[in-house]
């Protein structure tokens, strides 16, 4: 047979559910502004690596279909690009699918849309496009 003791409430302290990590950081550093060029505006970044170049100009290009839209359809495509010496791209293909083929055929659409990802070089990448309702 099994027993289980109590203790007094006083003694009993149980462990906190979840850690207070932030007062156990250093004090974080102030954060500088980028330079700004003569006009006033902020210098862009000084590379980006194809995968960000790839996410920015996915976002260019890439649409909800309406059809998706009203059929509430969401979902996350992980989309294989082949890329050639001069970063066009050569083929898309569905590396993993969203469950809703029409998704996955407009993520596909913006991939080869995207046409190149200059300074990217012979490879292959993985690029994930999200269709998510707000």
């Amino acid at each position: 047979m099994l027993s289980a003791r109590l203790l007094p409430p006083a003694t009993v302290r149980p462990e906190p559910l979840l850690k207070d990590t932030i007062a156990e950081q250093e004090p974080t550093k102030a954060v500088q502004a980028p330079p700004k060029l003569a006009d006033g505006k902020n210098q862009r970044p000084a590379s980006r690596t194809p995968e960000e170049t790839a996410q920015r100009k996915l976002s260019e290009v890439l649409f909800y279909p309406p059809e998706a839209v009203a059929r509430g359809l969401e979902g996350e495509v992980r989309v294989l690009l082949t890329l050639d010496g001069n970063g066009a791209i050569r083929d898309a293909q569905v590396a993993a699918g969203s469950g809703h083929k029409i998704l996955d055929e407009a993520a596909i659409k913006a991939a080869l849309a995207m046409g190149s990802l200059p300074g990217a070089g012979t490879r292959e990448l993985i690029l994930p496009v999200v269709f998510r309702l707000r």
